[in-house]
């Protein structure tokens, strides 16, 4: 049992203003392994009042010094590389492979991002006689999921730090103790006081009180699209700035002049990585109406072939959902999916066979689904994909279209022209073709209820500035 009982605040491990427990528990054991505390309101003050101070000074560092810190960061964070990706598989069950190459992966490839986009991006520019310039937005106030720890806070934390700001961090209390492996990361990086700072809590204390700080000049937000009004609602009264990163229900396009059998097993396999615990996961599968009978057969063949088990079992490809109450939620939903009709071809309620403890999953595929069912409208963050018929090309854009949500997009072709002009047509921050993976450099951001704002590469940074025009700058300085 581990004690993370402390908050990260002005440059110091504190205790916290009032005492309040929480269990963190292995979701493949259920059993408790560590122990934070619970946060109020009055942490709270405290880390944004020592990130409010630190502003002061950070804000005015030159991009080189920031430069400097962002690369002892990587260099600190490579060197515990091992202990985050064990981290992570403890706290919310990846495959240990999976935690190393993608979980923690995606947190470095975000550090060495931000860094290469400080080469080149221009935070001062004269137009005419008029100087615009980018400047530090403030104190950050950032709240992120335990589905994806590292890449969620990194690719808030990173940016933050490049832009001069001063942070706030909430992570989920389901999977904390990477967070605070990364406080201490920042810490032993030589990160000036205050500059950084860890509150652990739950989102309706801690999350609304960072939300709600009139000294807070931006929350950035990645979660439920129901937290994240609750996020807006609560940061409204300052007017402050508000990026969110939301629920999604992306479509995954099978042309009919694609690569057929590859298209779907990739598809499917896409949806059950990370366990479907993947805010922009493909688990809406559109096939031609024809042809939906030989997509069920490769889908449940991959189905079949998804090994779920023990996160430090060699040969896992998925381990549990992440909590009980996800558990719950994901058969409460592949029974609904029954009730309604649909074609269960593979997997279903209950644990695997042979599992008997732990929040396991069954790898799910439905067949024949209509759009308007439950499982093909609310995001179920589990192993289950849906395939849904389409007559046509246009057919499969509105379906696909057909959704509050926006947040990622797939196509699959054998013409790469038509898969262009499908994407193009596809309401969503972005889209992926021929099943082209995540590209660091680009943005990752949703339409619609998937939420608003970018992260990311340089437009993630734009989303952490203000742009200040100073007019007679240039007439000025003769």
């Amino acid at each position: 049992m581990k004690d993370c009982r402390e908050f990260y605040i002005d440059g110091r491990w504190v205790r916290p203003v009032h005492e309040h427990d929480f269990p963190v528990t292995n979701p493949a054991t259920e059993e408790p392994i560590a122990t934070i505390s619970l946060g109020t309101a009055a942490d709270v003050n405290k880390a944004v009042a020592a990130a409010k101070k630190a502003f002061e000074s950070y804000s005015e560092t030159t991009v080189d010094r920031r430069r400097e810190f962002l690369r002892r960061i990587i260099e600190m964070y490579q060197s515990k590389a091992d202990e985050m990706a064990e981290t992570i598989s403890l706290e919310m069950g990846a495959p240990l492979l999976f935690s190393k190459a993608a979980q923690v992966g995606a947190g470095l490839a975000h550090l060495t991002e931000i860094v290469s986009v400080l080469d080149h991006f221009k935070f001062e520019e004269i137009k005419g006689t008029t100087l615009l310039r980018k400047e530090p937005i403030g104190v950050c106030g950032l709240i992120t999921p335990w589905n994806w720890p590292m890449n969620q806070i990194v690719a808030k934390v990173a940016p933050a730090l490049a832009a001069g700001c001063t942070m706030v961090l909430k992570p989920s209390e389901l999977a904390p103790l990477s967070g605070y492996l990364f406080a201490q990361i920042l810490h032993e990086a030589g990160l000036p006081a205050g500059v950084f700072n860890l509150v652990n809590g739950d989102g309706p204390t801690v999350g609304a009180a960072i939300s709600s700080h009139p000294d807070v000049a931006m929350v950035s937000f990645t979660g439920s699209t129901r937290a994240g009004i609750a996020v807006a609602t609560a940061a409204a009264p300052s007017v402050k700035r508000v990026t969110q990163e939301l629920g999604g229900k992306s479509a995954n396009i099978i042309l009919d002049d694609a690569d057929f059998t590859s298209a779907v097993k990739e598809g499917s396999q896409a949806c059950f990585r990370n366990t479907g615990q993947s805010c922009n996961a493909p688990t809406r599968m559109l096939v031609p109406k024809s042809r939906m009978a030989e997509a069920a057969a490769v889908a449940k063949e991959a189905a079949a072939a998804t090994r779920v088990g023990d996160p430090f079992t060699k040969g896992t490809n998925i381990g549990p959902l992440a909590s009980k109450a996800q558990f719950e939620k994901v058969e409460r939903l592949i029974n609904t999916g029954i009730k309604e009709g649909a074609t269960l071809i593979a997997g279903g309620p209950g644990r695997p066979e042979g599992i008997t403890k732990g929040y396991f999953a069954r790898p799910t595929v439905f067949a024949d689904v209509q759009n308007d069912m439950t499982i093909a409208r609310e995001e179920i963050f589990g192993p289950v994909l849906s395939l849904i018929p389409y007559e046509n090309e246009d057919d499969a854009v509105r379906i696909a279209n057909d959704t509050p949500y926006g947040l990622s997009g797939f196509v699959s072709s054998g013409d790469l022209e038509r898969a262009r002009r499908v994407a193009r047509k596809i309401r969503s921050g972005n889209v992926h073709i021929n099943s082209a993976r995540p590209d660091f450099a680009g943005c990752f951001g949703g339409y619609k209820q998937s939420g608003n704002g970018r992260e990311w590469g340089e437009a993630g940074l734009e989303e952490f500035l203000e742009l200040k025009a100073v007019f007679g700058y240039a007439n000025a300085a003769k």
